[in-house]
């Protein structure tokens, strides 16, 4: 029978557990989990209270609960699929188990008058309450005893390896733990450790499996000692990647950018608007930045319409000024088409013409701008995740700027930026965002980065009064919209996606868009959506834009890049089924001009919980820092970073707005990792990120 010796390296492979064939080591490999130590650090996600017995006459629908009871009946039934039906009973009720997926094995084990402890949720049956796939045990004599309370470790689980097994497995590795294994390294020093924290073989041990008398709402919320010491050591897992990175990046080089000034000079003057003090602080900063030798990272964060792109434009035009080639990324075609636009007007008079590079260029275009950027006679190129397609050569790349950052893979912003590594030296970086980061969470997240905030908006942006109305009120609406419409301001009435299609979308904006034209027989109605062909949709925003149309109907590709200040009131149908961030960004589009500006979130009941916050949030603040913090609280930090996919922030057990109050202390122990412990480094990293430590080079 396979055993972990007690003198074999926790790396040992998964295989030497009992139970771990090649099959079912190829599908823990989807959990990040090959060795012992994986298994010993893929923590329970969160616990379940198992320890109180349910009575089955006493179960509702839609209950989470361990019941037990006699099997009165198992048989195999073809009710559209084959199926496995057993009805047990405790006196009280009977509960019908339904298995999809059994075998012969299992149907003899569930024969009449065995006894079953079984947990899962409460369903309507035809008959009786229905568990389907429930966790379940035969119950011996032992086991009626009266069991000690403890919790149940409910583990994050993939096809095939299912809450028992993984419970199986890691009472093998905690047991080989036990037998005092030393090779489990404690990688924190007694210094960072202190008295409150437990040695790590313990908090593991008690993680996985909490004692009966453990705290069951400290466990439940994630606050036991034991939780925050591991907690604290993935926080400085992460942080230290990042520093890591920082610090190599530190010791390159890149060409410092420093002209006469003259060219933001023009700029400026020429300007509608005076930049706020928010503005020429990040300005400033940025200026500061890129006149060192040292390649800038950093990351400018500010709301809706405070104007990062003014703050980009004059970062373009000093690495333009001092000889150097510029580039911004943007990630939707109709972003990069509206900082094309910007930029061109703003620096055509100035004697630069930008370049266009798109997945949607044509052949010739295309090419011509290739060749203008490989030459040097173009000096700024914009556009979206082609500009750094391997084909794309730049001949002296010295800025970088990348716009909503979040939405972007790591490896897409690391291969921009490689195009810039010419003759030794980087080219520098400018990370923008409108969704801001709530500042324990850029700690965090941007260990790497400078972070500045533009945490002011121009005194012409006015409050936007918000408020959430049922479908039923549509008729109200469409009054108070033909109301505005007759005061001479214009409107916006927002389709988001029902489907993920942009076919599907644009039906249902055209589908509307008539039925308002319909209904408002006296207005001019605008159909703005994906689907249209570029020089179509800059037509129709032309024609927004000048007033010709007074009520523009499109989907959600006016969430960003659209500036009509005669625009104040915004109706944003379904809004239930959009997140926070993208709220706020189609909010934004109102507010820019003189007129008071409102915003109607049309909504279908009734609201989940998360949906009804959503809205409540929306109503209750424009302040998009304010909006950032409650999104985090709702989503989590892999939704508001765009990390999901991208392999950065995949927390196991801390948690970024819980285990905010860690941060200083995690930036204080790993200056001491950096400076007194550094053979350390690697160790950590490796523990807690794995494989996913390469893709944060970006």
């Amino acid at each position: 029978m396979k055993a972990v010796l007690a003198s074999e390296h926790p790396s040992a492979p998964v295989t030497r557990l009992r139970g771990v064939g090649p099959q079912v080591a190829e599908k823990l490999l989807k959990l990040n989990v090959r060795s012992v130590e994986d298994l010993l650090f893929h923590l329970p996600r969160q616990y379940e209270d198992r320890t109180r017995i349910t009575p089955i006459g006493a179960l509702k629908p839609g209950w989470t609960a361990s019941v037990e009871g006699i099997v009165e009946l198992t048989e195999v039934a073809f009710r559209g699929r084959r199926m496995l039906l057993t009805r047990i009973s405790d006196g009280t009720g009977s509960l019908t188990l339904r298995f999809f997926h059994f075998n012969a094995q299992q149907q003899a084990m569930l024969a009449r008058g065995a006894r079953l402890r079984c947990y899962g949720e409460a369903r309507p049956g035809k008959v009786t309450l229905e568990m389907v796939h429930p966790e379940y045990r035969i119950l011996t004599a032992a086991d009626l005893k009266p069991q000690p309370p403890a919790l149940t470790p409910i583990y994050p689980a993939t096809e095939g390896i299912q809450q028992m097994k993984l419970r199986a497995l890691t009472d093998q590795a905690l047991s080989w733990l036990a037998h005092g294994n030393t090779a489990l390294e404690e990688l924190l020093p007694p210094e960072v450790l202190g008295a409150d924290m437990p040695p790590l073989a313990e908090a593991l041990r008690y993680v996985h499996r909490p004692p009966p008398d453990a705290p069951l709402d400290l466990l439940m919320d994630g606050s036991h000692p034991a939780q925050q010491r591991l907690a604290f050591e993935e926080l400085l897992a992460h942080h230290l990647s990042l520093r890591r990175i920082r610090l190599a990046e530190d010791k390159t080089h890149a060409a410092p950018l420093t002209g006469s000034g003259k060219l933001a000079a023009r700029f400026r003057a020429a300007l509608p608007f005076k930049l706020t003090g928010a503005q020429e602080r990040v300005a400033a900063e940025i200026a500061k930045d890129v006149a060192r030798a040292h390649p800038m990272m950093r990351l400018v964060q500010g709301d809706v319409g405070s104007g990062k792109t003014v703050v980009a434009a004059l970062a373009a035009l000093s690495c333009i000024e001092a000889g150097h080639q510029a580039a911004l990324m943007a990630p939707t075609e109709l972003l990069a088409e509206q900082h094309f636009r910007n930029f061109s007007n703003w620096c055509m008079p100035l004697g630069i013409e930008p370049v266009w590079l798109s997945g949607r260029s044509k052949p010739a275009e295309r090419a011509m701008a290739m060749s203008r950027l490989a030459d040097g006679t173009a000096r700024l190129a914009i556009g979206t995740h082609a500009l750094f397609q391997e084909d794309v050569r730049f001949q002296d790349l010295g800025l970088v700027i990348i716009d909503e950052q979040h939405r972007f893979g790591v490896h897409q912003r690391l291969a921009l930026r490689e195009k810039g590594m010419a003759g030794g030296l980087h080219p520098h970086q400018l990370i923008m965002t409108a969704t801001p980061i709530p500042r324990t969470l850029a700690m965090t997240a941007y260990a790497d980065l400078d972070v500045s905030a533009i945490d002011e908006l121009p005194p012409s942006r006015k409050p936007v009064k918000t408020v959430a109305l049922t479908e039923n009120k549509r008729a109200e609406v469409v009054m108070r919209v033909e109301q505005v419409c007759r005061e001479g301001r214009q409107v916006y009435w927002v389709c988001p996606l029902i489907e993920e299609s942009e076919l599907l979308q644009a039906q249902a904006a055209e589908d509307t868009a008539k039925a308002l034209a319909a209904a408002l027989p006296h207005l001019k109605v605008g159909l703005l959506h994906g689907r249209q062909k570029p020089k179509v949709r800059d037509a129709i925003m032309a024609r927004f834009k000048d007033g010709t149309l007074h009520l523009l109907v499109a989907t959600t590709v006016v969430e960003v890049g659209v500036d009509v200040p005669n625009a104040s009131l915004m109706i944003i149908e379904n809004a239930e089924r959009l997140g926070l961030s993208q709220l706020h960004q189609l909010r934004g589009r109102v507010g820019r001009g003189a007129a008071e500006s409102s915003c109607v979130l049309l909504y279908k009941p009734p609201l989940g919980s998360g949906a009804r916050a959503r809205l409540d949030v929306m109503r209750a603040t424009n302040d998009g820092f304010e909006i950032a913090r409650k999104d985090l609280e709702l989503r989590g930090p892999g939704e508001l970073l765009g990390t999901r996919q991208a392999g950065e922030i995949n927390l196991r057990i801390a948690d970024l707005l819980r285990d905010a109050p860690l941060i200083p202390k995690v930036q204080q122990a790993a200056a001491v990792f950096l400076e007194q412990y550094p053979e350390r480094v690697s160790a950590i990293l490796r523990r807690w990120l794995g494989e996913t430590e390469r893709y944060s080079r970006a």
